[in-house]
């Protein structure tokens, strides 16, 4: 089973994103061949500044080395990297209609944001598409939001393979996580970066530290009893501490005597402690980009060789 998965180049990581989605993604390294990609093509629709998307694409791969993508596990390359997609994507463009591409949320919504209408991020769904059926994926895992853009890979798939009389593409399927974390952040709203309520996981320590710190509570006292089951601190413990420390937390929680700045302190000592090694390596790699470019180059030659296999056979289908 080929699992597929595009990842953005750009923004600060918090750990919403962590158990949101990149520890399922590197947890299925294990459950099948992983094709992730860094969406470097995709980012153009809103990087225009060669500085900024260079350090993004470095800064995305760096991280997700460092979260545990393994490149002997899994297949990881920077989607510029082979050229092969955006020949496909021409060849699907003229298989998809216009109707379908006017009918996506998404380009409705950038738009309604004010990312400015153009055609890069009207045919964003065509090159998407591209992107999954150029390596015969079976599974797309996506959020609810992204579910239409599957389905839009299946109709561009099912016109290509209908004109043609062939089953050259496969149907992918969306898998949506229907017990998808929910990390609650400062504020006790989910987690996002467009509320400024995040932990970033490779913050600095007095970063971090101020982020925890910051956690809103109710007013209770040190003498008071709290109920550890309406406090966001607690809800973010729950992440990183096993059922024996739970309780001992509980305990804490019903005992008067602490403050919820005891609780954070406790909070961001875990936090420390599960990202450290991330965090080790993460500066390994930053410190060694040549590494860094060699792990992606040695992805790109395994998508490639894919790609372009794929590419001869859908070649000779079309006549050229």
């Amino acid at each position: 089973m080929r699992i597929f998965s595009g990842i953005q180049s750009s923004g600060t990581l918090h750990i919403g994103n962590y158990f949101g989605m990149i520890k399922k993604m590197v947890d299925s390294q294990d459950e099948g061949e992983l094709f992730t990609f860094i969406a470097s093509y995709h980012a153009l629709t809103t990087v225009k500044d060669k500085e900024v998307l260079e350090k993004n694409i470095f800064d995305a791969a760096v991280n997700f080395l460092a979260l545990g993508m393994d490149p002997e596990k899994s297949t990881f390359w920077v989607q510029s990297d082979v050229k092969e997609v955006l020949e496909l994507y021409w060849i699907l463009s003229n298989h998809t209609s216009m109707g379908l591409l006017e009918r996506a949320h998404s380009y409705k919504d950038k738009v309604a944001k004010g990312i400015m209408a153009n055609h890069g991020l009207f045919s964003y769904p065509v090159l998407m598409a591209a992107d999954i059926l150029l390596y015969d994926a079976n599974v797309v895992p996506v959020g609810k939001d992204q579910i239409q853009h599957i389905e839009m890979t299946r109709d561009i798939a099912n016109s290509f393979n209908n004109h043609y009389k062939t089953e050259a593409f496969i149907l992918p399927e969306a898998r949506v996580d229907e017990v998808v974390a929910t990390v609650p952040g400062t504020d006790g709203a989910k987690m996002s970066k467009s509320y400024g309520n995040t932990i970033d996981m490779f913050a600095s320590k007095k970063t971090l530290k101020k982020q925890v710190m910051s956690i809103v509570t109710d007013s209770k006292e040190l003498d008071e009893v709290k109920d550890y089951t309406t406090c966001n601190i607690y809800k973010l413990c729950e992440l990183f501490m096993n059922e024996e420390e739970l309780k001992e937390l509980q305990q804490r929680y019903a005992t008067p005597g602490e403050g919820y700045g005891h609780f954070k302190l406790t909070l961001l000592d875990k936090i420390n402690e599960h990202f450290e090694p991330f965090i080790k390596r993460r500066e390994e790699l930053l410190n060694n980009p040549k590494e860094v470019k060699e792990i992606l180059a040695f992805g790109a030659n395994k998508a490639r060789k894919i790609a372009s296999a794929k590419m001869e056979i859908i070649r000779d289908i079309v006549g050229l």
